[in-house]
């Protein structure tokens, strides 16, 4: 019996005896939203790459296949997840970077998980495998139900094979660095980004503001930062991703906040990363969770506990229209709440 098979059999005796199901992979992201609870599920095994077009942008992969590994693969033909997926070390999988629809420091300008996802074969709360979406860039006929799997945490679905959009490597890349305050880096990314520049990374980080462009656009950056600007370590951007830099390494609680990129800072002692030129906030040290959220909120913006201790309340509150539309949506697909059931919210 083949794993597909096998998943089917255990989903169906779990949807009969109404049991809850933790799904796990390759576990990089346990941390990542409310606690998963219900009887373990692996699925690190179903793994592979079934098909990859270089000449089409498209890879097609199990579920369960490593990172390093499609990465790996796709480098050798010079390309690239345009998202740059964490790996947040453990042993991540493609089906964990869609499910957390979590993206590294290029995701401004090469797109979100999401906006990649080109089809998913999937296995259901009944026990069914659907398929939805496709392989090529112009599949638009009816629902895109493939993308609402792209940060579903598997609540709505096992993913067991996705199909996504890849991208070429840029042939030439520089990172160059200036010290600076908070407000002066957000200024400097806001007029970097008004200007047409090949850029893939704009982080102010621990006193510096980071930028990451194409070679052929380092004079006109050059330009905007003027002379006190200096060549940095490209191993920055990996160091952002994965969550390696010291700011990181630190055991208070980290919060993820998504606001508009010319929002001020948001931590009063500059306790803060602003990445994507400003959109996402990393914060430590930020007090009382209803003041954040709420001062987020303002600005259109919300906030999640990202890695702490009290992970019940981890993701932004939902208003009723919008949780209504999750728990209508949850019941089409797993109408016996066994998979991954309250990982997002109570009741999903």
């Amino acid at each position: 019996m083949d794993l597909t098979a096998e998943l089917c059999d255990r989903i169906r005796a779990a949807q009969a005896q109404h049991q809850p199901l933790e799904l796990r992979g390759g576990g990089s992201k346990r941390f990542y939203g409310r606690p998963a609870t219900g009887h373990p599920l692996e699925l690190g095994g179903h793994r592979g790459i079934l098909s990859y077009q270089p000449t089409e942008l498209v890879v097609r992969a199990r579920a369960g296949t490593p990172l390093p590994e499609l990465e790996a693969a796709l480098a050798e033909r010079g390309q690239m997840l345009p998202f740059e997926p964490p790996h947040f070390g453990g042993e991540p999988t493609i089906g964990g970077a869609i499910a957390s629809g979590l993206a590294g420091p290029r995701r401004p300008w090469g797109g979100a998980p999401r906006d990649l996802l080109l089809g998913v074969r999937i296995l259901d709360g009944r026990g069914q495998v659907l398929g939805f979406g496709g392989q090529v860039m112009k599949n638009v006929a009816g629902y895109d139900l493939s993308r609402l799997m792209a940060g579903a945490m598997g609540t709505l679905g096992i993913l067991l094979e996705v199909s996504v959009k890849v991208l070429p490597k840029p042939p030439g890349e520089t990172t160059l660095a200036l010290t600076t305050d908070p407000r002066q880096a957000l200024a400097l990314m806001g007029t970097l980004q008004r200007q047409p520049l090949s850029l893939s990374g704009l982080c102010f980080a621990e006193g510096r503001l980071h930028v990451r462009a194409s070679d052929t656009s380092l004079d006109q950056v050059r330009a905007v930062l003027g002379p006190a600007a200096t060549e940095e370590d490209p191993d920055f951007w990996r160091r952002l991703r994965d969550q390696t830099l010291d700011f990181f390494t630190r055991t208070d609680t980290l919060w993820r906040a998504s606001v508009p990129a010319a929002t001020a800072p948001l931590a009063a002692d500059g306790d803060e990363i602003l990445d994507w030129g400003g959109a996402q906030r990393w914060l430590r040290g930020v007090g009382s969770r209803e003041n954040l959220r709420q001062a987020v909120q303002a600005v259109g913006g919300h906030a999640m506990m990202f890695r702490g201790p009290d992970r019940d309340q981890a993701l932004h509150p939902l208003g009723p229209a919008l949780a209504g539309l999750h728990q209508r949506i949850k019941a089409v697909f797993d109408p016996e709440r066994i998979l991954n059931p309250g990982r997002l919210y109570p009741g999903l």
